[in-house]
């Protein structure tokens, strides 16, 4: 390395934002697992929100309108805020499955979900300004440094489901220009009750109405990506849907990635109050984050298709749930046997949560002595990796675990379990 550079020590030399960004650690972590099962270790990856194409491939029909889009030669750029097709039929959709009315100008496409959500916040937040959300939570810490907001963390624990209240976001309304929200939630699996959202709404409300004319107003992001993805008689719920004057208040992030198992599609979208998704459109302009045309000409047709969306839907929900069904009743199990181990009912998404408290045990070769220990005893012992709700900004000796179920072959579910239970045999009491 040029010694200048190495002589530069403390001298950024990169913009402080970019030297002080924090890499994924969950994709970290997918990685280091990756490189050891190519070198042979036999190890469950079940870290990363994705799908395995061999288990659950995008819907045939979807693969067919992106071919044909190709064929009829969509491959030059698309509108700015997205293919009027799309954006038509989405306006349907959302007046169809969720009873909101959007028009088409209110609604903008992007490259997934991630552009959606780093547009909201640079268009929502001045460099200072305060962003409320619970932890675990998915990348908002990241978000936050990108904009160069002050982050307001509220960290929840499972006897609310890790879904913040009304009581817990009261005491920094005041200060705060935006709260981020998702259910179902990621990386819980969780959603929230009906009556626990409407309170949030209604202080959301009661505060814009405080502000009106003095202050800019205080926007939710709610991301709602697995909303499709609801097990048994679990509801989902949003915020205008319970409370229609929050509507100028109220940013929607979805898409295609995950109720589809197309992330690699790159189709995501965001509706809400006009003037915020025009400035988001312009700001995604700049930075040229536009799904590609003929991925939205495909989209367009598959979601207009309600005999494909719906047969997908009925095919894919019972498998997602078998695979965290299964899970949650073998560790279940376990723990009724005295196992030291705790898990979370699935209530949505991909994802089951599940408590490892290890801390502090040990066998005749070793002794667990922090979490990190626990996380890698998982993976040497047990031949599992699982994200610790650390890297979603829990405190670092949360026993909390994600297990991601889009790349589990059910028949593996007995192995895994017994992997386990073996790791948890060999604890000296």
């Amino acid at each position: 390395m040029n010694s200048e550079l190495t002589n530069a020590a403390a001298i950024d030399l990169c913009s402080h934002m970019a030297e002080n960004l924090i890499p994924s650690e969950i994709i970290k972590l997918g990685n280091e697992i990756n490189a050891k099962i190519k070198q042979g270790e036999k190890i469950y990856n079940l870290t990363i929100g994705d799908f395995d194409p061999k288990i659950f491939g995008i819907p045939p029909e979807l693969t067919e309108y992106i071919i044909d889009a190709y064929r009829k030669g969509h491959t030059n750029y698309p509108m700015a805020n997205g293919m009027l097709e799309l954006r038509s039929v989405l306006s349907k959709y959302i007046s169809s499955k969720l009873n909101l009315t959007y028009s088409t100008d209110e609604i903008l496409i992007s490259a997934g979900a991630r552009p959606i959500i780093y547009s909201i916040y640079k268009t929502i937040i001045d460099p200072g300004d305060k962003v409320i959300f619970a932890t675990p939570s998915w990348n908002n810490n990241h978000y936050c440094h990108l904009s160069a907001a002050q982050k307001i963390e509220l960290e929840v624990g499972p006897e609310q489901n890790f879904m913040p209240r009304a009581s817990d976001i009261a005491p920094y309304i005041k200060e705060a220009t935006m709260i981020a929200l998702c259910s179902p939630q990621n990386p819980t699996g969780t959603v929230f009750e009906k009556d626990t959202l409407l309170e949030i709404c209604e202080l959301v409300l009661a505060e814009n109405v405080r502000r009106k004319g003095k202050q800019k107003p205080l926007y939710i992001l709610y991301d709602q990506i697995y909303w499709q993805l609801t097990f048994g008689n679990v509801k989902h719920y949003e915020p205008v849907g319970l409370l229609k004057e929050l509507k100028d208040y109220v940013i929607y992030v979805d898409g295609l990635s995950k109720v589809f198992a197309a992330t690699g599609v790159r189709v995501g979208w965001t509706f809400g109050p006009f003037h915020v998704i025009d400035k988001m459109k312009s700001i995604l302009s700049h930075v040229g984050a536009w799904a590609p045309k003929a991925e939205q000409i495909a989209t367009a047709e598959f979601m207009g298709n309600e005999a494909a969306v719906s047969n997908y839907l009925h095919w894919f929900i019972p498998e997602i749930e078998k695979r965290l069904t299964g899970l949650y009743e073998g560790l279940n199990s376990l723990k009724n046997q005295n196992y030291p181990i705790d898990v979370i009912p699935p209530q949505a998404a991909i994802y089951l949560t599940a408590q490892f408290p290890w801390k502090g045990k040990k066998t005749n070769e070793l002794t667990l002595h922090q979490q990190s220990d626990v996380t890698k005893y998982l993976i040497d012992q047990c031949g599992i990796a699982i994200v610790p709700f650390k890297a979603f900004g829990a405190s670092a000796d949360s026993a909390w675990y994600r297990i991601s179920v889009g790349t589990l072959d059910s028949k593996n579910i007995p192995e895994i379990l017994e992997s386990l239970k073996k790791g948890m045999d060999k604890f000296i009491d």
